[in-house]
């Protein structure tokens, strides 16, 4: 027999008299099989040395497991001959291969309850021989509810397509494609599942992947087929059940259908997931359906489970806990009858517990702690030393006894129950059929361990910080208060000290802000709730520094204190931005009175449109009386409005793709505006051209109304005057293109000069016509000529993206028209796609060293995602001029609608472009340097993250080399393997 019982290991026999009325049952039951061989091996197995003590076992102990036997006498035989592990895998296979074109339920129930007999008899008497661990009998149960829901999945797929309900992907495995997800909570997701327990799912769908072809609904059809799934598994029959089955693990089970759509519930994890989900969701796994929308929702859910810093709110949670285990930790004893093996006290939901918080305290930095299995997470935490060595074996110990102790429970009778009986016979049962000698044994071995985990469960958090009262903030006298330093400390400074000093000469009057004694009383009442502020961002001694500097250089503290005073959410809006955006800090800093601007009800409303923004502009220029207040006043309103969209993108108000359009148009309104104000100023001395008119053309960014903070303004300004002008009118006449030279220069130098109010744009006019070789202003005629016969490639590239922001309408016109004859020419497409591809390789040699943040340079960047589009426009304009556009995504979708380019290529380079737009445009708002992902904020990831559509900053980079990749690959086949095959031969 290969199925030798340990003798040590085996159970004692409970109750003497079933196991003479099981060998009489047994012994009946030989006579009345047909098959001799069957027959013989019936009536010699209770005299067998390996095979007789373990059915008297079964027999003394279970009245389950004897009915088990007598009712599969043939499976029995193949089980002893075989041993468990090869009977395991011929039940899993001999099943799939039975029900693998099944569709009809009835026959689908009774196979699917036979075997989950068998395999709950070959899982008891495993366990019950020593031939299996505790891993290996959850894990064989594991993997048959695994089978059956599978399969049965598969044949209400099947039976739903018969009726003509659904249109099947792949008939012969319906879960294909389905878009249905089921998953596997609890521990059937951790392959834990305990002899008797419940399975937890959550069914989930993809309306969008499903091909319903019935007369109601997708979400009918579903959550008919999810009811059907659950009445197939949980229904009992003549045969018995399969697994009892509970969806309330699901997303808000008290509103949502048995079925949960897989957009809602991603949009509740994200929104409002709480802690315990969190926990739960670390056992989640896949048991059906279409594996492909179920990787995805898992990988999903990611960030939400594993969080990258110290989760404070998580924490919290464990701390009502605490309390809970302080309440009754002072009294050791504990009573066997009756005790709950899983929820009482010492039981296994603390060792469960014990393990997860751990997990979701430092898994979210360390993923080699994302272990669903108990034992195996116990164990990560002790490699990683969060855990002793000593502190997990005697948990690992004490969870495999009481594991085994549940098993027994529920194998009596196949009931769902880990409470202790009260009875004492029934005790004296229990302490036999775990192999105890008696009941005074049983109870002193469970007791130990119950104590072991109880002390190890409260032990967790004595150390835990106090995050919800703080203590001591005392910063008067010579010296730090040492309660103070404490109290820093535990709300996140980690270099209280400096921050308790300078708190103490802020109190001291050591700035100019906090010399009045009423500034120092009202610093007094804001403090505490300041740090409150500061400790609640990403990095609070940053925040705690830059707030320094801020309150450093206002020449009094008093209105600001009072407004802070008066506006809690307005100093928690500072904090963040000292914490998370640098570079809005540092204007902040410089112009605090922006604050009030924050304050006026329209700051967090819908951004105005551009001639709102002019109007808007208008007014403010009315209060200028001269050529420099025009300048100030335009460097405050931009200014402003700048601030305005960065501090709603850091608030995720506005998406990027709305800060890069509110940004291009405040540069627009600033150039519409600024520009006649530098033409009078210059006419003052020059006069005019007669009969002149100009226009400015902006390009790139500006161009393509994608501006960043920091965006550098591309222009070129064309100018047209009659033949006969020769000169200019004023006092000082000038030659005409020395008049529209100087006219420019003086147009540069009114948006790139340092004023009071501070600066505008750094102007770039390289995209002239011959670049720095040529004149500044450009005439019309000279732009037409030039961009007819002497123009490169690139430059046209460059002018798919130029539009007339300021300047002569009429003259506009007559540009746009020069604009539209250029790009729409016929071309010689082999040459275009030669020059395109040979330009983009001389930008990557000049950026060699690219850092995946660069994702203007980075291979599949926003270079080669530009170059791809305005390739199409160059190629294809005069076929199709209805393309042209100056913005990038307008371009590509314009393309994509003209059937220049397909759709999955279209869709690879939009979710690319969005996500390149979103990470530039965050960085810029709020860094003043490169991005270091090592010394970043928290809070920075984590608005990364969200600008991006992403849950957590790991998942962010992930889908940065994925993106990268994507448009990386289709780059290399729209230009760079066609110029390739090109080339001569080297």
């Amino acid at each position: 027999m290969r199925f030798p019982a340990i003798p040590s290991l085996l159970p004692r026999v409970a109750d003497p008299s079933r196991v003479e009325l099981g060998l009489a049952r047994w012994a009946e039951a030989a006579e009345s099989i047909d098959d001799p061989i069957l027959g013989d091996f019936i009536r010699a197995l209770p005299d067998d040395k390996d095979g007789g003590p373990l059915i008297r076992a079964v027999f003394g102990n279970s009245p389950f497991l004897t009915h088990c036997l007598e009712t599969e006498p043939a499976f029995v035989k193949r089980m002893l001959d075989q041993g468990p592990d090869e009977t395991l895998e011929e039940l899993l296979v001999g099943l799939d291969a039975d029900l693998a074109t099944e569709s009809d339920q009835v026959r689908l129930m009774r196979v699917l309850r036979v075997a989950k007999r068998r395999g709950a008899l070959l899982a008891g008497l495993a366990d019950m021989a020593g031939a299996w661990s505790l891993e290996q009998v959850t894990s064989a149960l594991s993997r048959l509810a695994d089978a059956t829901i599978s399969l049965a999945l598969n044949a209400l797929l099947r039976r739903a397509a018969e009726r003509g309900d659904l249109c099947l992907t792949n008939p012969e495995n319906p879960s294909t494609d389905s878009g249905i997800v089921v998953l596997g909570m609890g521990k059937l997701g951790a392959f834990e599942l305990n002899y008797s327990s419940d399975i937890d799912l959550i069914v989930l769908y993809d309306h969008e992947r499903l091909t319903y072809t019935g007369r109601k609904s997708v979400q009918e059809c579903v959550v008919a087929l999810t009811r059907d799934l659950v009445r197939v598994l949980d229904e009992r029959t003549a045969d018995g059940y399969v697994f009892r089955t509970d969806l309330r693990l699901r997303p808000d089970p008290s509103s949502t259908p048995a079925a949960v759509v897989l957009a809602a519930a991603e949009t509740y994890y994200e929104s409002f997931g709480q802690n315990w989900e969190r926990a739960a969701m670390i056992k989640a796994r896949q048991v059906a359906g279409d594996i492909e929308t179920g990787t995805a929702f898992l990988k999903f859910l990611r960030p939400f489970i594993w969080r990258k810093s110290l989760d404070f709110a998580a924490i919290a949670d464990i701390h009502s806990i605490k309390r809970q285990i302080n309440a009754h930790r002072g009294s050791r004893t504990i009573a066997v009858a009756g005790h709950n093996v899983k929820l009482g006290r010492g039981g296994i939901r603390e060792i469960e517990f014990f393990a997860q918080t751990q997990q979701l305290i430092w898994g979210g930095r360390q993923p080699e702690l994302r272990q669903s299995g108990t034992v195996a997470a116990l164990a990560a935490l002790a490699e990683a030393g969060h855990v002793g060595d000593e502190v997990a074996a005697s948990l690992t110990e004490a969870y495999r006894y009481l594991r085994r102790l549940e098993h027994r429970l529920q194998m009596i009778d196949d009931k769902q129950t880990q409470t202790l009986p009260t009875d004492p016979a029934l005790l004296d049962g229990i302490a036999a059929f775990m192999g105890h000698t008696d009941f005074d044994e049983f109870a002193a071995a469970l007791t130990v361990r119950l104590q072991t985990v109880e002390s190890h469960y409260a032990h967790l958090f004595e150390d835990a910080p106090a995050l919800s009262a703080h203590g001591d903030l005392v910063f008067t006298g010579g010296d730090n208060d040492p309660e103070t330093v404490r109290t820093l400390n535990s709300m996140g400074f980690l270099n209280a000290d400096a921050v308790c000093s300078t708190l103490r000469g802020w109190h001291h009057g050591r700035v100019r802000a906090t010399r009045s004694t009423r500034a120092r009383e009202l610093l007094t009442e804001l403090t505490p709730t300041l740090l409150e502020a500061l400790s609640n961002t990403a990095a609070p001694d940053d925040a705690f520094l830059r707030f320094d500097e801020f309150l450093g250089g206002l020449p009094a503290g008093v209105p600001l204190f009072s407004l802070f005073h008066a506006n809690p959410t307005l100093l928690e809006l500072v904090a963040e931005i000292m914490g998370d955006a640098p570079l809005l800090s540092a204007h902040l800093a410089r112009h605090p009175s922006l604050l009030d601007s924050v304050l006026q009800a329209g700051f967090f409303a819908p951004l105005p449109d551009l001639d709102t923004l002019i109007a808007e502009l208008d007014r403010a220029l009315e209060q200028a009386d001269d050529f420099q207040q025009v300048l100030d006043v335009v460097r405050r309103w931009a200014n402003d409005r700048k601030f305005q969209v960065g501090v709603l993108t850091l608030r995720a108000v506005i998406t990027p793709a709305e800060a890069a359009r509110a940004l291009s148009d405040i540069a627009e309104a600033v150039i519409d505006r600024i520009a006649p104000h530098v033409e009078a100023e210059f006419a003052h001395t020059h006069g005019r051209v007669p009969g002149g008119a100009w226009v400015v053309l902006a390009m790139g960014k500006a161009g393509g109304r994608e501006m960043s903070a920091t965006s550098d303004l591309d222009l070129i300004l064309i100018y047209d005057a009659p033949p006969e002008a020769e000169e200019s009118d004023g006092g000082r006449p000038l030659a005409v293109a020395t008049w529209f030279a100087r006219l420019t220069q003086r147009l540069v130098n009114a948006l790139t000069a340092k004023t009071g109010e501070g600066t505008l744009y750094e102007v770039d006019m390289r995209l002239r016509p011959s670049g720095h070789s040529g004149p500044i202003a450009s005439s019309l005629e000279a732009f037409a000529r030039y961009q007819a016969e002497a123009a490169w490639t690139w430059e046209h590239m460059a002018l798919t993206r130029a539009r007339v922001v300021a300047g002569d309408p009429a003259l506009a016109g007559r540009i746009e028209a020069v604009l539209r004859e250029t790009l729409t020419k016929r071309r010689d497409a082999d040459r275009l796609v030669t020059d395109v591809a040979e330009m983009r390789e001389r930008i990557a040699n000049e950026h060699k060293a690219v850092k995946g943040w660069d994702v203007k340079h980075r291979r599949g960047g926003l270079v080669d995602i530009e170059f791809i589009a305005q390739t199409l426009q160059l190629a294809h304009g005069a076929d199709h001029p209805e393309i042209l556009s100056p913005n990038t995504a307008e371009a590509l979708s314009r393309a994509r609608a003209a059937g220049l380019i397909g759709l999955g290529d279209a869709a690879t380079l939009d979710e690319a472009l969005t996500l390149w737009s979103a990470v530039q445009t965050v960085l810029r708002q709020t860094l003043p340097g490169g991005f270091d992902e090592r010394t970043a904020s928290r809070g920075l990831k984590d608005l990364l993250a969200r600008a991006a559509g992403v849950g957590d900053f790991k998942s962010l980079i992930d889908r940065m080399d994925d993106c990268a990749q994507a448009a990386f690959e289709v780059f290399t086949r729209l230009v760079d393997s066609p110029a390739r095959r090109l080339r001569p031969p080297a």
